[in-house]
């Protein structure tokens, strides 16, 4: 009996191994992926355009929480540029006035994360540093 025990257990064991083909296959993933100088051609010539600057409150990082901000602004429709500084907890973006308005920046920037406020928002004819806009 133990005999038959053993050959039955080897037989599970060696049929587990050989049957059990572990293939990796690599897995491809496509990105879409939006070309800037497509962006730009489709910005209004005959728009006019203001720029702003204001303060966000509740950022923690550079890269998790400035970032996404500036992500999520310069997908807004009308807007041709925008760059959040963290460490200045500054935001600059230039926007077509018809189709932006400072209420719907700053319902953008609020809507990223419930810690986020903006603060001093002011339209202005340059940006204090006008080296950090992203076109």
């Amino acid at each position: 009996m133990k005999m038959i025990k053993n050959i039955l257990m080897l037989a599970v064991v060696v049929t587990f191994a050989f049957s059990c083909k572990n293939d990796a296959k690599a897995e491809v993933k496509t990105v879409e992926h939006t070309n800037t100088n497509e962006a730009v051609a489709k910005l209004d010539p005959n728009a006019t355009y203001a720029k702003a600057e204001f303060t966000i409150e509740g950022m923690t990082c550079a890269i998790g929480c400035a970032a996404t901000i500036e992500k999520r602004i310069a997908k807004m429709e009308g807007v041709k540029s925008s760059k959040v500084d963290f460490d200045k907890k500054l935001a600059m973006v230039e926007y077509d006035e018809a189709k932006v308005s400072p209420e719907s920046l700053t319902k953008t920037v609020t809507s990223v994360a419930d810690l986020y406020s903006v603060k001093d928002m002011k339209k202005v004819d340059a940006f204090s540093s006008e080296e950090g806009v992203v076109k």
